[in-house]
């Protein structure tokens, strides 16, 4: 499988991976330490070639993502769960621990952040949903995360991302259908 985009990764072990996975070229951000001139090496190859941003599936990889969606506007994202890139000894996360069919399946299907200026408010419906605020909220995000390819997030993101990659109620509701998340009464007679 030949990427035409580049990929943004964090190392030089991710690198590796990814390459064993894809026939790809990448830029690393050597971890968090994500400088002025890497951002201007992603933001030329966003130019020429397009990017794909897969990153480890951790708070630090969520800051590289979050930096360079701030800088580059367009850039795809592909994302990894947490269960599928653990070291196998236990303790370590990243995409070097990721299977290659795992890495293949994730540039499969990556995801195009959009920005509309006048966006609805979400937080009402999650809270709703029970996405936000409750005490399974985490859980069901994570699995709505997985379901849906826009990684495991907390609230505040979880909303950002639903709008950046432009997932509608209906196919949220769908995703909560299809992993066995119930929905509330009151939203299912709405959507009848």
């Amino acid at each position: 499988m030949k990427i035409k985009e580049i990929i943004v990764v964090e190392g030089r072990d991710d690198t590796k991976k990814v390459q064993l996975a894809v026939n790809a070229d990448t830029i690393e951000t050597n971890g968090s330490a994500i400088d002025e001139e890497i951002l201007k090496q992603i933001e030329k190859a966003q130019k020429i070639r397009g990017v794909i941003v897969l990153t480890d599936p951790d708070f630090p990889g969520g800051k590289i993502r979050e930096i360079i969606i701030q800088r580059i506007p367009g850039v795809k994202h592909a994302f990894i769960r947490k269960e599928d890139c653990q070291s196998p000894k236990g303790g370590s996360l990243g995409i070097e621990h990721a299977s290659e069919e795992v890495i293949r399946s994730a540039l499969e299907n990556v995801q195009t952040p959009y920005f509309e200026t006048d966006q609805n408010d979400l937080s009402a419906f999650f809270m709703e949903l029970g996405l936000l605020g409750k005490p399974k909220s985490s859980e069901y995000r994570k699995q709505l995360g997985d379901y849906l390819g826009i990684g495991h997030t907390n609230g505040k993101q979880f909303v950002k991302r639903i709008r950046m990659f432009q997932i509608t109620q209906e196919e949220i509701l769908a995703a909560m259908e299809q992993n066995g998340i119930p929905i509330p009464p009151a939203v299912q007679k709405e959507m009848k």
